[in-house]
């Protein structure tokens, strides 16, 4: 007689009153699939036709900054895994006021991206329905969000690791079919793929891997920085796995390679298929190569991934920020009502605060337009992501001095690589000021300028923010 069946034991709830529900394949994608958004499925194309080449030396640099940032991360996690992650820790080692800084800045970083990443869902959805507006679509594509994130965290990491894999797919597919195309000097429209093509020229005369010149290839450093967001989603997520003390290192130790690999390795090939002036900005570069290759099929099927890539990325964000509020709201940074969970285990009331600010976001966009309020989106939650490594830094450099080494997954060569992660975010922070946007008119806008003059604005509204907060924020917190 068959042995009777026991019934799956139910998820464990984490002091912090979430289910402990996603699994390893979960992790593993979310590490992945996270970054892997419109920074490299859109956003590479502008800046290949306005860096050149030098932009997979970009990327490269802005990889190992992200090894470092990984690596601090996980020695924070290891030490002790919470859904309020690095604001959290901040709140542990810096106290009250660097949990309130951190947090609200985080909030920020991905407000900014969630709105660039609907406009850009808005613009691709006009290729398939060139009449549908910008905003219709963005708004539908919210509505989706929203209501996956209020079912359950499961049901956001079952989203984002499909999401993933049709990323991960089409990025493994483009490698190959690359390759392929560089090997046998392939023709692609008027041009022979070869990696000749990372030294050509263009019209005036101007070529090599810095044909606009090195300082150029720093300045966008910045939106490179930008296109690696995301992955600090694994220390959110950390406080909902089921086994943190070993997803945590795999996700860790792999994440980076990965990313690298599909970042510098896609960059590269694209930019060995064709020549760098042959792409343009707010056209994905992957587009691009297909439709000059007679391929338009393989090009709509691309502009679908990259709406996918956008639902993920703007997937996280709701995630991320729906328990950072709850965590502040927890600590008195944020409106206690942002504390409240739905039957599901999941931060309702701070899910669709932010579903709320997003459709404000969109709505604006109306004024702006489209592809305007994207660069200006972009750009100044990059200011955002920026702070947001730094504390991350700044706390695993606060740990080792007020704990030593204490977590089970230590940094290299920390305190020296704390540092330089720090002062790398800083260099860049100035450089940010000197980077620029072509309109199509080709009136060019200072960009830069307008973004480092929102640091002091942002200043000013935490202070006050802060002045009105630490009536009502906690002077201890339990750990």
């Amino acid at each position: 007689m068959p042995s009777a069946q026991h019934p799956p034991a139910a998820p464990e709830i984490s002091a912090e009153g979430y289910k402990k529900s996603l699994s390893r394949r979960h992790i593993q994608m979310i590490a992945i699939g996270g970054a892997i958004g419109v920074g490299l499925f859109m956003g590479s194309g502008g800046r290949l036709a306005s860096t050149g080449p030098a932009l997979v030396l970009s990327y490269l640099v802005a990889g190992a900054l992200a090894y470092l940032l990984m690596r601090a991360l996980g020695e924070l996690i290891m030490y002790r895994q919470t859904s309020g992650s690095f604001v959290s820790y901040a709140a542990e080692l810096f106290g009250p006021k660097g949990a309130f800084v951190s947090g609200w800045m985080y909030v920020l970083n991905w407000i900014m991206t969630g709105i660039a990443e609907l406009i850009a869902i808005g613009l691709y959805f006009q290729y398939f329905f060139p009449n549908v507006p910008v905003t219709v679509s963005a708004f539908c594509a919210l509505l989706l969000l929203v209501a996956i994130n209020l079912f359950s965290a499961k049901a956001f990491a079952e989203f984002e690791f499909w999401a993933a894999c049709i990323k991960v797919a089409a990025i493994l597919l483009f490698l190959a079919v690359g390759t392929c195309m560089v090997v046998t000097n392939a023709q692609v429209g008027e041009h022979t793929a070869s990696v000749a093509n990372l030294f050509i020229g263009d019209e005036n005369g101007e070529g090599g891997m810095f044909p606009r010149g090195f300082f150029v290839s720093i300045l966008v450093l910045n939106s490179v920085i930008f296109a690696y967001n995301a992955i600090e989603l694994v220390g959110i997520a950390a406080g909902e796995m089921e086994h943190p003390e070993k997803e945590v290192p795999s996700a860790i130790r792999a994440v980076v390679v990965r990313i690298l690999v599909f970042y510098v390795g896609s960059v590269s090939l694209l930019a060995m298929v064709l020549p760098w002036n042959e792409y343009e900005s707010g056209v994905s570069p992957f587009v691009t190569v297909f439709e000059k290759m007679g391929l338009g099929w393989v090009g709509s099927v691309m502009n679908l991934v990259v709406i996918t890539a956008a639902l993920s990325s703007c997937n996280s964000g709701l995630y991320s920020i729906g328990r950072i509020l709850r965590t502040m709201s927890g600590n008195g940074h944020a409106p206690q009502w942002l504390s409240r969970m739905n039957k599901h285990f999941v931060p309702s009331t701070g899910i669709i605060t932010v579903g709320v600010v997003y459709l404000a976001g969109v709505i604006l966009n109306i004024w702006l337009g489209d592809s305007f309020a994207f660069d200006l989106a972009l750009n100044t939650a990059s200011i955002g992501v920026l702070f947001t490594w730094a504390s991350i830094f700044g706390c695993q450099l606060m740990l080792r001095k007020k704990k030593g080494a204490v977590s089970s997954l230590p940094m290299p060569g920390s305190p020296m690589t704390g540092w330089i992660g720090l002062i790398s975010l800083l260099v860049i922070t100035v450089l940010i000021s000197f980077d620029t946007l072509t309109g199509e008119n080709g009136e060019v806008f200072p960009v830069g300028l307008y973004t480092i003059a929102t640091i002091p604005l942002f200043a000013v509204l935490l202070w006050v923010g802060w002045r009105f907060a630490r009536r009502h924020a906690r002077s201890s917190i339990d750990f």
